[in-house]
C-alpha cells in the first residue's frame, strides 16, 4: 500500500473513531438525562416536605451521628468506602462536623455510632468492613476529636440498627439511658447511609418513643444535607455477582421519604440562634 492510500485509510479510521466516540458520548448524556428525569419524576410523585430548624437551646436537643467513619466516608478506606471523591458524602461530613462543633461548644449532648465488626462475624449481605481495631472503624479525621470530648457518648455497634446495637447483656440500652439522663426532647440525626443505618435507627427510635420507652423524647429530626448514601450504578451491579444496583440520589431520597412516612421530621437547613436556657 503506497503512502497516499495509508494516509487516506488513517484519516478514515480516525474519522470513524471520532464519530463513534461522539455517538457514545451523546448516548451517555441522553441516558444520564433520562435517569435524572426519572428521579425528578419520582420526587414529584413521592415528595418529602422539608423545613428548616433553628436551634437556640430553648428545647433540650441531642445530636446523633450515625457511622461517620472512614470505612464509609473516606476515599479508598475499605470495601464500602467511596472509590473516588463523592460530593454527597463530603457534604454530609462537613455538615456533621459543623453540627458536632456547635453542639459541643454549647455543651449540648452528642451521641455517635461507630460501625465496628469482629473479623470472624460477617454482616451479610455486605463484604467485610469496619473491622474493629482498624482505621475503617474510626471516626473520620475531622471528627476524631470527639474521642476525647467529655460531651460526646460514642458507641461501637456491630449491626445495621444502632438502637439494637445499644442493647447490653443485662437488657439495658445505652441510647435509652442517654436520652433519659440528659432529658432530651429532640434528637437531630445525621450520618450514613440515609436508607440503611440512618433509616433503621430512626424507625427503631420512633417505635421506642411511641411505646413510651424514650421519655421525654418528642421528636426525631433527620437533617437531609447531613445524610448521605453510597452509589452503585446499574451497569456496575450488572457486571458483578449477587449485587443489586443502588443509585445514590434515588436511594437517598427514598431513605428520607421512608423516615418521613414513619413519623420523623425532615429538615434541609439547620441554623443556630441566640442561646437561651433550655426549658424543663
Amino acid at each position: 500500500m503506497h503512502a497516499g492510500a495509508e494516509s487516506s485509510l488513517y484519516k478514515y479510521i480516525k474519522k470513524y473513531l471520532l464519530t463513534c466516540t461522539s455517538i457514545l458520548a451523546r448516548r451517555k448524556k441522553k441516558k444520564k438525562k433520562m435517569v435524572s428525569n426519572s428521579i425528578d419524576l419520582l420526587k414529584q410523585e413521592l415528595p418529602v416536605q422539608q423545613d428548616s430548624l433553628l436551634l437556640n437551646g430553648d428545647v433540650k436537643t441531642g445530636l446523633v451521628l450515625v457511622d461517620v467513619v472512614n470505612g464509609f466516608c473516606t476515599v479508598g478506606a475499605g470495601n464500602l468506602a467511596p472509590k473516588q471523591p463523592d460530593k454527597q458524602i463530603s457534604t454530609m461530613v462537613e455538615e456533621s462536623v459543623r453540627l458536632a462543633r456547635a453542639f459541643c461548644d454549647n455543651k449540648w449532648p452528642v451521641f455517635g455510632f461507630i460501625d465496628s465488626h469482629h473479623p470472624d462475624i460477617p454482616e451479610h449481605p455486605y463484604p467485610p468492613h469496619c473491622i474493629a481495631g482498624t482505621d475503617e472503624a474510626r471516626l473520620v479525621p475531622e471528627l476524631q476529636w470527639l474521642e476525647n470530648e467529655a460531651n460526646a457518648t460514642l458507641r461501637c455497634k456491630d449491626c445495621i440498627d444502632g438502637f439494637l446495637g445499644c442493647i447490653e447483656k443485662d437488657g439495658s440500652n445505652v441510647f435509652v439511658d442517654w436520652i433519659k439522663n440528659n432529658q432530651i426532647k429532640i434528637i437531630l440525626v445525621v450520618g450514613i447511609c440515609t436508607d440503611i443505618c440512618v433509616l433503621d435507627f430512626v424507625c427503631s427510635a420512633l417505635s421506642a418513643r411511641n411505646r413510651g420507652f424514650l421519655a421525654p423524647l418528642e421528636d426525631v429530626i433527620v437533617f437531609s444535607q447531613a445524610c448521605a448514601t453510597f452509589d452503585l450504578p446499574l451497569h456496575v451491579a450488572r457486571a458483578a455477582k449477587d449485587v443489586i444496583a443502588h443509585p445514590q440520589e434515588l436511594m437517598h431520597h427514598i431513605g428520607l421519604y421512608m423516615a418521613k412516612g414513619r413519623g420523623a421530621k425532615v429538615v434541609s437547613e439547620v441554623s443556630f440562634g441566640a442561646l437561651q436556657c433550655p426549658s424543663s
